[in-house]
C-alpha cells in the first residue's frame, strides 16, 4: 500500500510556538513509518516557512522553552535579534511571497517550492496564525485535506469572546464575563474597573481572548491589581476577556474525537500545582498532576461528556477537540469554559491521555485524524462550486 505523505506544520508566529515544537515532534516521531511518511514544515517566529532538514526532537515543551530561554539570552548578549532556530543546517525556505519587501516590482525567481506531492496537511501550530483559522483557509484553497477543524470552528474556537456567544446560543453554561477592546480600555480606564467591580465582582480572571496555553492569563483578587492585568493580556491581544472566578473551581477536561458523528473520551482532572493552571504550571512545573478517570459522579460524568459533544458542535467542529470544563465544588455547577480545536499533542498531553484511558493509543488516535481528515475533505469536494 502507497504511503502517505504526511505535512506536519509547526512553530508559527505566536507566543505558543515553543509549546508547538514539542507536540510535533511527538507527532512525527509517533507516525506509523510503514503507513506514513511525514514532512516537517516549519513556520519560524517572523513567518518564513521552512522545509525542515530534521524533524524537532524535544518531546517536552519545558526542554524547548529552556532552550529559546539559553538562545534569546546569548543572542541578547551579542547585541542583535534572537531567532530560535530549532535545527541548524541547511534547508529549504518556502514562500508564497512574489516579491521581495524591498523590491516590489521585480519577481522572485525562486519563489515556490512544488513536488512535495503532500496528501494530508497535520497542522500542529498553536494559538494565533496557525490555530485561527488562517492556515486552515490557506489549506482550503490549496484543496489540501488537513486534520482538525475547518476555518470557522478553528477562527471561532480561538476566539474566546465569540465562543462564548455561541456556547451561551446554544444553552450551555457559562461563567459571567466582560469583554473589552485595548484602545476603549486605553480611553476610558475607569469605566472599565467600575463594570467589573459592579458586574463581576472579586475575584476575577483576565485573559487575551485570542491566545491559549494559559499565556498572558492573570487572576486578579482586588481592584488595585486590575490595570497590570488588563495592560498585560492586552500585550497579547487587542481583545480582553475578563470572567468571573468560579469559587473552589476544578478543571475539568475531554477530549472529543470525529466529524459529524463525534465521540466523546472519559473526562480527566487537572490538579495544578499553582493557583490556577496558568503557563508555568502547564509547561515548567512538574508538580501538576493529572487524574484520569476524573473522580466524578457518574451522572457528572454523563453530563460533562454530553456537554463536551455540544460544545464540539455548536462551533461547529470536526476531527478534534478538548474542552475544559470549570466545576464548583461546593455547589457542583458545571461550566465551560474554552474548547481547544488543536491542543497539546505530546504524548504526555491531556488530549493524548483522555484517549489512551478511553482505549484508543496515541499512534491509533493519529491513524484516526488522518483518516478524519481525508472523509472530511472527500465530502467537502461533494460541494458544487459551478452553476455551469
Amino acid at each position: 500500500m502507497k504511503k502517505l505523505r504526511i505535512g506536519v506544520i509547526y512553530g508559527g508566529r505566536s507566543g505558543e510556538h515553543e509549546v508547538s515544537l514539542a507536540s510535533a515532534a511527538s507527532v512525527i516521531a509517533s507516525l506509523d513509518r510503514a503507513r506514513y511518511e511525514p514532512v516537517p514544515i516549519r513556520i519560524e517566529k517572523d513567518g518564513r516557512w521552512v522545509l525542515a532538514d530534521r524533524p524537532p526532537t524535544a518531546i517536552a515543551a519545558s526542554e524547548v522553552i529552556e532552550q529559546a530561554r539559553l538562545q534569546s539570552g546569548r543572542a541578547i548578549r551579542a547585541g542583535r535579534e534572537a531567532h530560535l532556530v530549532s535545527h541548524p543546517g541547511e534547508e529549504t525556505v518556502l514562500t508564497i511571497e512574489r516579491t521581495t519587501g524591498d523590491a516590489l516590482d521585480k519577481p522572485r525567481e525562486n519563489a515556490y517550492v512544488t513536488g512535495l506531492a503532500l496528501d494530508v496537511i497535520f497542522p500542529v501550530l498553536h494559538g494565533p496564525f496557525g490555530e485561527d483559522g488562517t492556515v486552515q483557509g490557506l489549506l482550503e484553497l490549496a484543496d489540501v485535506p488537513y486534520v482538525g477543524a475547518g476555518v470557522l470552528a478553528s477562527a471561532v474556537g480561538m476566539d474566546k469572546a465569540v465562543m462564548k456567544i455561541l456556547f451561551a446560543a446554544r444553552g450551555l453554561p457559562i461563567v459571567k464575563h466582560l469583554v473589552l477592546l485595548r484602545p476603549g480600555w486605553e480611553a476610558n480606564r475607569d469605566s472599565h474597573r467600575r463594570a467589573v467591580d459592579r458586574k463581576l465582582g472579586w475575584p476575577v480572571f483576565v485573559k487575551p481572548a485570542n491566545l491559549g496555553s494559559s499565556v498572558g492569563i492573570s487572576k486578579v483578587k482586588a481592584a488595585s491589581e486590575l490595570g497590570a492585568a488588563i495592560d498585560y493580556a492586552a500585550e497579547f491581544d487587542r481583545k480582553v476577556v475578563i470572567e468571573a472566578a468560579v469559587p473552589h473551581a476544578r478543571e475539568i477536561e475531554v477530549a472529543v474525537l470525529g466529524n459529524d458523528d463525534p465521540e466523546a473520551s472519559v473526562p480527566g482532572e487537572i490538579i495544578p500545582s499553582r493557583e490556577f493552571y496558568d503557563y508555568e504550571a502547564k509547561y515548567l512545573d512538574d508538580r501538576s498532576e493529572t487524574v484520569i478517570p476524573a473522580p466524578l459522579t457518574p451522572a457528572q460524568t454523563n453530563e460533562i461528556r454530553g456537554m463536551a459533544l455540544e460544545a464540539f458542535r455548536a462551533v461547529d467542529a470536526s476531527g478534534m477537540a478538548r474542552i475544559d470544563f470549570l466545576l464548583a465544588s461546593r455547589s457542583g455547577q458545571i461550566f465551560v469554559n474554552e474548547i481547544n480545536t488543536i491542543p497539546g499533542f505530546t504524548t504526555i498531553s491531556m488530549f493524548a491521555k483522555l484517549w489512551e484511558s478511553s482505549g484508543v493509543s496515541y499512534p491509533a488516535l493519529l491513524d484516526r485524524l488522518i483518516t478524519l481528515a481525508i472523509e472530511r475533505h472527500a465530502e467537502g469536494r461533494r460541494r458544487r462550486i459551478s452553476v455551469m
